[in-house]
């Protein structure tokens, strides 16, 4: 087998290398040798509205005020929530927000603390 390098766009397996540069067959994405080994982490990438880092386990900050669905109040800005779990998809924050319950957020609505 090849130790190639997946491809950072789509994740896809059937990468290969010409002229120096890393090609993906399935969404044609390039990339040099020296991008492949940057020290961007591996797998899911999730930022703060600020461009911070976010990892399972941070407690972050809410920015706005958030308007939920079927809810009779609003989660207010400043909101703190501990111990959030990172998962795919739009709404990428899975927490429990205290006074509120299981909630789903957008990364673009939170700061890390």
């Amino acid at each position: 087998m090849s130790n190639l390098p997946k491809c950072p766009e789509c994740g896809s397996e059937y990468t290969y290398e010409d002229r120096g540069m890393y090609v993906c067959p399935e969404c044609a994405h390039e990339w040099t040798a020296e991008a492949a080994g940057g020290d961007e982490p591996q797998g899911l990438v999730v930022r703060d509205a600020h461009g911070n880092l976010l990892q399972d386990g941070d407690t972050v900050t809410l920015i706005k005020d958030l308007k939920v669905k079927g809810a009779s109040s609003d989660l207010k800005v400043g909101t703190k929530v501990k111990n959030i779990r990172l998962v795919e998809g739009d709404h990428n924050i899975d927490c429990k927000i205290p006074g509120f319950g299981a909630m789903r957020l957008k990364s673009e609505f939170v700061k890390k603390a």
